[in-house]
């Protein structure tokens, strides 16, 4: 990403600076170019959610989902003593 940037800086001009600095490195300029978007959004050039964002994003999503299934569980067990404490006989 520091080369990229190294390399607009120079030239002055960003056309294919990514392809050319990937092909040197050896790697997809799709992979570098998701990079350097990365590393803009995350410094504050670019909109976009930034790398903590989305980390924490996850880690709430994850927390919903654990929350949600916690909540099915109980449920389910309430149901169940409800039943088992009633006192009418079953149908």
């Amino acid at each position: 990403m520091r080369m990229v940037q190294e390399a607009i800086q120079q030239s002055g001009e960003s056309f294919g600076v990514i392809t050319r600095v990937a092909r040197q490195l050896g790697i997809g300029s799709e992979s570098l170019r998701n990079w350097v978007r990365q590393a803009e959004v995350d410094s504050g050039q670019r909109p976009g959610t930034s790398t903590d964002e989305a980390k924490r994003i996850a880690e709430l999503e994850r927390e919903v989902r654990e929350l949600r299934r916690a909540n099915e569980i109980l449920k389910a067990a309430s149901a169940f003593f409800a039943r088992e404490l009633d006192p009418r006989p079953p149908r």
